[in-house]
C-alpha cells in the first residue's frame, strides 16, 4: 500500500514539475566562471641557490593534489603504475590523504595494506593525520586500532601520536578511555608533556569537573611540567564561562608571576567572561588595558565584543565598533561580519544584513557557507524569497548549499508569490543533490497546480497526508 502511494505521489511530483515548466519558459542561472588569474612573473633565481639541492616535485603527487574525486585519483594511481612509476611513501601518503579528506576509509584502508606489504617507511604524520580524520567521522575505534598498528607499517608511534589519540578520545566524550591510555603513558615508553596534561584538563573541564582538573595541573607542577598559556587559558576560560571571575583572575595573576606573558586569547577569554556577568564597559577596557601591557587587541577579542553588543540588540554600537577597527588598521574578516549579520537577520532585518555582506564583498572578504545559510534564512524569516532566491544563485556559485529545510522553505514561498521559475530552479538544484522534499511540504505547491479543481487538490491532499 505504501509503495502504490509512494508511486503515486512520485507521479504527481513530475507532472508538477512538469505543469511548473510549461507555465513560464525559464532562464537559465548560469554559473559564471572565474577570472583566470592573471600570470605571474616567475622569479629570478637567487644566484647563491645551489639548483641542484632543491627538491623535484613528484609528478603523481602534483597531479592528486589537483583532483577534487577521489575515484579519479585511484585511478591515476593506477594509470601511473601501469606506465611504470614507481610509487613510494610520497604517492601513497598523497592518495591517502585525499581519500581520508573524502571520508572514503575503506579505500584507506585498501592502500595501507599495500604499504604495508610492500614495506614502505612512514612517517607518523601520515599516521597522526589518519587518527584525527577517523576523530572527526566518529570512527574512534578505528583509531585506536592504527594506533597500535603503527609499528607494523616500520613507523615508530611518537608522543605526537599519542597526543593525537588522547585528544580524539577527549573530543569524542570517550574520557574513560582517554583516562586509561594516559595513566598507560609510560609503560608505552612515553612522557606526558604540556599538551598531553592540557588535553587531560580540557576533559575534565568538559565533564564539568573543575577539581580534578586542577589535579591534573598541580601533577604537571610536581612532574617538574611547565604549564603553557594554554594550561592556563583552559583553566580561565571554563571559570570565565561560569560567571566565576574572581578565579579567572587569580588564574591570570598566577600566570603572571609564573612568568607565563598572557596572550590574546587570556584576555578574550576575561572578556567573554565579564559580558557573561554583564559588566560589558570592563571587558571594553580590559582590551585597552592589555594593549597597555604590550598585547595587541587581535579580531577575536573585537569578536567577544561585538557579539554580546548583538545578543543585547546593540547593533548600531556593534557596527562602529566595526569602524574603530578599521581605524586602528584591523580588518574585519568572515567571522566578525558574520556576528553582525547573524544577528541583524534575527533582529528581521535582512535588508541591512544583505548590505552588510556586499560591504564585506567590497572589501575583499569572500562569505563562508555559513554568511550564505543566514542571509537565505534571513530573507525567508520577512518573507522576501525573491532576496533568498538571488543569494542562493550566489551561494550555489561559490559552491555552497544551504540545508534542506531553507530550501523547503523557499520552494514554499516562492510558489506563494507567483515565482514559479525560481521555485523550479531550486526544485532543479536539490535534484542534483539528491534533496528532496518532505511530504508536507509538497503539499502545498500540489494543492496550488491544481488550481479551482477542488476534487483532484482533495485527492493528492489525501495521498499526501497518507505519508
Amino acid at each position: 500500500m505504501f509503495h502504490s502511494r509512494a508511486k503515486a505521489l512520485n507521479q504527481a511530483r513530475s507532472r508538477l514539475l512538469l505543469h511548473f515548466s510549461n507555465l513560464i519558459k525559464l532562464q537559465p542561472y548560469n554559473t559564471l566562471r572565474r577570472p583566470n588569474k592573471p600570470k605571474t612573473k616567475p622569479r629570478r633565481e637567487r644566484p647563491h641557490r645551489d639548483a641542484a639541492k632543491l627538491r623535484k616535485p613528484i609528478p603523481f603527487v602534483s597531479d592528486v593534489k589537483e583532483v577534487q574525486d577521489p575515484g579519479e585519483a585511484m585511478y591515476l594511481f593506477r594509470e601511473y603504475h601501469e606506465m611504470g612509476f614507481k610509487h613510494d611513501y610520497p604517492s601513497y601518503s598523497a592518495l591517502i590523504y585525499k581519500l581520508a579528506r573524502n571520508r572514503n576509509f575503506e579505500a584507506v584502508e585498501t592502500i595501507l595494506g599495500h604499504v604495508r606489504d610492500r614495506n614502505i617507511h612512514c612517517k607518523d604524520t601520515l599516521f597522526i593525520a589518519l587518527i584525527q580524520h577517523y576523530g572527526k567521522a566518529n570512527l574512534v575505534e578505528k583509531a585506536i586500532e592504527l594506533f597500535h598498528q603503527m609499528p607494523s607499517f616500520i613507523c615508530v608511534r611518537t608522543l605526537q601520536s599519542f597526543n593525537s589519540l588522547l585528544n580524539v578520545l577527549v573530543d569524542s566524550d570517550r574520557f574513560a578511555n582517554a583516562t586509561e591510555i594516559f595513566c598507560r603513558c609510560n609503560q608505552m615508553g612515553f612522557r606526558p608533556n604540556s599538551i598531553s596534561y592540557n588535553i587531560m584538563i580540557k576533559g575534565w573541564l568538559k565533564k564539568g569537573e573543575p577539581e580534578e582538573a586542577r589535579k591534573v595541573f598541580d601533577e604537571m607542577l610536581e612532574k617538574k611540567v611547565q604549564p603553557s598559556v594554554v594550561t592556563y587559558n583552559s583553566l580561565i576560560g571554563f571559570f570565565g564561562r561560569k560567571g566565576e571571575m574572581e578565579k579567572a583572575t587569580g588564574l591570570l595573576e598566577d600566570m603572571k608571576q609564573k612568568g607565563k606573558y598572557p596572550n590574546a586569547v587570556t584576555y578574550a577569554l576575561l572578556m567573554e567572561g565579564l559580558c557573561t556577568v554583564g559588566k560589558y564597559e570592563e571587558a571594553k577596557k580590559m582590551m585597552f588595558d592589555m594593549e597597555y601591557r604590550g598585547c595587541k587587541p587581535r579580531l577575536l577579542n573585537y569578536g567577544v565584543l561585538i557579539s554580546d553588543l548583538g545578543r543585547r540588540r546593540k547593533i548600531e554600537e556593534a557596527k562602529s565598533l566595526i569602524q574603530e577597527m578599521k581605524k586602528r588598521r584591523l580588518k574585519p574578516d568572515v567571522v566578525i561580519y558574520n556576528v553582525l549579520i547573524n544577528f541583524l537577520c534575527k533582529e528581521g532585518r535582512a535588508i541591512e544584513a544583505y548590505k552588510v555582506l556586499i560591504e564585506m564583498q567590497v572589501g575583499g572578504i569572500e562569505p563562508n557557507a555559513a554568511t550564505y545559510r543566514m542571509m537565505v534564512d534571513g530573507f525567508c524569516h520577512i518573507e522576501d524569497f525573491d532576496g533568498g532566491l538571488k543569494v542562493l544563485v550566489a551561494m550555489l556559485k561559490s559552491k555552497h548549499c544551504p540545508r534542506l529545510k531553507t530550501l523547503e522553505c523557499l520552494v514554499t514561498g516562492l510558489l506563494k508569490c507567483g515565482n514559479i521559475g525560481g521555485a523550479c530552479f531550486v526544485l532543479e538544484e536539490m535534484e542534483k543533490r539528491n534533496m528532496q522534499l518532505c511530504f508536507e511540504a509538497w503539499e502545498a505547491p500540489v494543492v496550488d497546480a491544481c488550481g479551482k479543481d477542488l476534487v483532484a487538490g482533495e485527492i493528492m491532499t489525501k495521498v499526501i497526508s497518507a505519508h
